[in-house]
Parts: structure tokens; sequence; C-alpha cells
């Protein structure tokens, strides 16, 4: 039976593509999963040019001359020993203390030995902010004694308050002395971060599992027993949050069969509605070719308890089945699904660099995840591989 791809899928596999300038077209092929034609076709449709871009200008630069080539790095030589006898006298400026200003004032007293055009380039500083600092250093001087002597005056209400007040309390304590003149509670918020003072307060809490009291709620048919005798049987899934730097979050929706721990369905977004995990779920059921009969077991939240993806799981002959409310084990598999992703793509991050980026890095390891991450339950092969394995071995017997 012929497979149904959506646009999101068809861009996202393009974008793997063309983002890897040694992934040839046969072998994103085989990493999606996917025909190579199909691939090809897709790229006629979505694709940028990107790459051949990429082909060209390197093939251009392997056309240039020897002679130009040695002009070219005898000129970037002495370049790089300007720039490294720069940052040899720079280096007792900084001192661990790397910041704008000291690069600036590094700049102001070696003009006379090498141009400010080069020092800014080689200190990363643009001219204008270079010289819109020294016509405005008097002011910013008068500026930074005032912020001192209110730093003082918040450094007191803080220890008196016990390291409890945040900028915003902290900024009313300091508006009642009627000496002083009134600051801006931004202000004192930004004195206070150059202090490394903050007010105490719980770390944030993403939560995922929003649940609705008004929804029906379905009996566990799976009791923690995470196995199925065969494919397209009984399928967990649940959603988690993707940090990002900028303070927002994505979302992942899975849909993860437990004959053979294949991420059957998903679905990334910015926001986790209903129609989240609806896509997921109609994911997996293109590539099953169909879920009728099937069983599928989540948490309570309100997407999965919600009248919209229960009408969509009848409709799809689908029964579902929900753990105990608070309880995380009841939907183990799911969970620990969520944690490995996390900890394989982050590695050492806390955060994704920018939403594009945790799209594009969550897609390709979750295709991945099927055709090439080897699981312990299938005995370290990949959960494709394992079912056509299993298929082969049910046709022999």
């Amino acid at each position: 039976m012929p497979k149904f791809y959506s646009e999101q899928f068809k861009r996202d596999a393009v974008a793997l593509y063309e983002n890897n300038e040694d992934l040839s077209l046969a072998a994103a092929a085989a990493e999606l999963g996917v025909n190579r034609a199909s691939l090809h076709q897709w790229k006629k449709e979505f694709g940028t040019g990107k790459k051949t871009r990429m082909a060209e200008a390197k093939a251009q630069a392997e056309a240039v001359s020897d002679a130009e080539r040695i002009r070219a790095l005898e000129k970037e030589n002495a370049k790089l020993r300007e720039e490294r006898d720069i940052l040899r006298k720079a280096a007792k400026y900084f001192a661990g203390r790397d910041t704008l200003v000291i690069r600036f004032q590094f700049v102001e007293d070696h003009r006379t030995e090498y141009s400010v055009k080069r020092m800014c380039e080689v200190l990363k500083l643009t001219r204008s902010s270079f010289y819109k600092w020294k016509a405005t250093r008097a002011r910013r001087d008068g500026r930074t004694c005032a912020d001192g002597l209110l730093g003082a005056r918040i450094a007191a209400v803080f220890d008196e308050e016990n390291g409890l007040y945040g900028a915003k309390r902290i900024t009313a304590s300091l508006n009642e002395a009627k000496e002083f003149a009134r600051v801006n509670h931004k202000k004192v918020a930004r004195i206070m971060k150059n202090m490394n003072l903050r007010g105490f307060t719980k770390r944030r809490r993403c939560v995922t599992t929003r649940r609705n009291t008004k929804n029906p709620v379905f009996a566990d048919l799976v009791k923690r027993r995470f196995h199925a005798n065969a494919v397209n049987q009984v399928y967990v899934g649940d959603i988690t949050y993707l940090p990002c730097k900028n303070g927002t979050n994505m979302y992942l929706a899975t849909v993860i069969d437990l004959y053979s721990r294949k991420l059957a369905g998903f679905a990334i977004a910015d926001h986790m509605r209903t129609s989240l995990v609806i896509e997921a779920l109609e994911h997996a059921n293109t590539v099953r070719g169909g879920l009728d009969g099937a069983i599928f077991h989540s948490d309570h939240g309100s997407v999965y308890t919600s009248s919209a993806f229960g009408a969509r799981c009848s409709e799809l002959g689908v029964t579902q089945s929900m753990g105990a409310v608070g309880t995380s084990a009841d939907n183990a598999l799911a969970e620990s699904f969520n944690s490995t992703m996390k900890r394989e793509v982050l590695r050492d991050n806390k955060v994704f660099a920018n939403p594009l980026q945790c799209r594009q890095e969550v897609f390709r390891w979750c295709i991945r995840y099927n055709t090439r991450r080897r699981h312990s339950w299938c005995g370290q092969i990949s959960p494709d591989a394992f079912e056509a394995q299993s298929d082969t071995l049910s046709k022999a017997a």
C-alpha cells in the first residue's frame, strides 16, 4: 500500500538532505526510509538549491591558480601575524575579564601602534561603537558612580530581607525613602544582575500534562506490561517539551509501538494543542497503513482526553487506554523515550539554540531512531531491522 507523507515531512526531509554537505541523496533516502526517487521529487518541489550552490562555490575555489593561492596565503599570514601580536598585547588587559569596555580601552591605548580599524576587526568590535564609547566616557563615568551608590542601597535592602526580595519589591522599598529620587524597577533589576543578586524563587517547571476533570477517563489496558505479541497492536504516547534559548518551548508528540519500540508516528510544533497529538496519531496511521484494532495508551493530559482526539481514535478504530493520575510509571516507556531523546540530542547543552535548530535536530534523531539507532529491546538492532527480521521469521515459520 503506497504511503502518504505530509508536506511538513517532505520539507523536513529536504532540509535534512540540503543541510548536510556530506550526505548523498541515496544515503539521505536510506536514512529517512523513503524511496530515492521520492526524495529527488521532493527536492525539486521544496528544495532551496543550497547544496548545489555549495558545490559550485567549492568547484570555483578549487579552480583558483597556484600563484593566486600563494599570494592569498601570504596576505593571510601577514594578517594572522598582526592579529597574533595584537592579541598578545591585549592579553594583559583581559586577564580573564574580556568585557567590551576592556577591549575599547585597549584600542584607545594602542591606536598609535596599530590602526583602529585593524584592532577593531581582531577584537570583534565596530569602529562606530568605539568612537561612541570614547565620546560618552565622561557621562558614562558619572552614571557608573550613581549605579554604585544605588547598588549599595540595593544590597542593604536585599540583606535586610534575607535575600527573599526581587527587583520589584526592592524598588518599592527604595522608593519609600523620600530623601532619594525614585528609581525604576528595570534599573534595579539591571544593577542586581550585575551584582549577582537574585531573589528566592523556585525553578520553573514546564507542565505538559494538564488534566481536564470534565473529559472522560479510560481504563488502563496496559497495566505496565510494555510489550506486545505483534506490530500494530499496542502503542504508547506522550508530549514532551523541547526548551529553546530564547525562553520558548517546542513540543514533541510521540506514538511508539510496544512490539518493536518503533516510533511509528511523531509531530513537532511550537504548541501543545490537541492538533499536535492528532497529527502524531495520523502519522502513525500512514506509516502502518491503518490502526484498526490497536490500543493507544497515554497519560491523563487534556489533549488525550479531549473529544477531538477521542473522535479521531474512533474513526481510526483505536481503543484508548490511560494509566493512573499522577503516576508516571504507568507510562514509563514513553517517559524513558523522551529522556533518551533529550539526552542524546542536547548532550551537554540544556537548551536548543533556536526553534528551527530544535526542529531539525529532533526530526533527524527521530528518523535515525527507527532506521539506524541500536535498541537494547531489539537485541541491539534498529526497530525497523527488528520488525523486518521478525516478519522474515514469521513467514519462514
